[in-house]
């Protein structure tokens, strides 16, 4: 398999809609990969309040008469063990992006990567045998000084797939599901031709769904 490099005009033959204003989209790429982000996050720290700390309720010293100041109990955040106050509670951290956006960020990604030289296509990628040397053999082929690797294509062999996972720097992704972060990420990025008319409808206004 031979890689040849995908040029802007390449890519206008293809039909993927790059973007030549060098300022158009740059918005919408940070906006979408620190939505990506913030959708990770799982919001799940916690901390207990007065009333929900294991507290017996009893006052720790009487009221009058010791020359410090009154206490109703164990539960308030000045004593140890006692509840925090405005702690992080449970809490979701999702940011909403709209289509439109995200078919911008993706049309820009795709269109800084091919302008930079680091979009390659080739005609098939197919590991027969399954082997992972055999797959690192053809990743170093294809992007011999790169350290992470992106291929992608509309789908990949099930002995493709077992040849690549234990591969970790190189990433198999399907044409429709790779995403902007991806794309960025990656020192070299193999686009399999048969996925080329997948990412043009992804980067055109009428197709894009993602």
């Amino acid at each position: 398999m031979a890689a040849k490099t995908l040029d802007i005009s390449g890519a206008k033959s293809a039909n993927i809609g790059v973007i030549e204003d060098e300022e158009r989209g740059r918005q919408a790429v940070h906006d979408v990969v620190v939505a990506m982000r913030a959708n990770r996050r799982s919001g799940s720290a916690n901390t207990k309040t007065r009333g929900e700390v294991a507290a017996t309720g009893k006052k720790p010293f009487r009221q009058k008469g010791t020359g410090r100041a009154r206490q109703g109990g164990n539960a308030p955040n000045i004593h140890r063990g006692g509840g925090v106050v405005f702690g992080p509670r449970p809490r979701s951290y999702a940011k909403n992006v709209n289509k439109a956006t995200k078919r911008l960020a993706f049309s820009k990604a795709l269109t800084v990567r091919i302008d930079a030289g680091d979009v390659s296509t080739v005609s098939a990628f197919e590991i027969s045998d399954g082997k992972t040397k055999s797959f690192a053999k053809e990743i170093a082929s294809l992007a011999p000084d790169a350290k992470k690797v992106l291929v992608i294509g509309n789908g990949f062999s099930d002995e493709t797939k077992r040849a690549g996972r234990n591969f970790q720097s190189a990433l198999l992704m399907s044409a429709h599901e790779v995403n902007v972060e991806q794309l960025l990420h990656h020192n070299k990025i193999i686009v399999v031709e048969d996925s080329l008319e997948t990412l043009a409808a992804r980067t055109s206004p009428a197709g894009a769904s993602k």
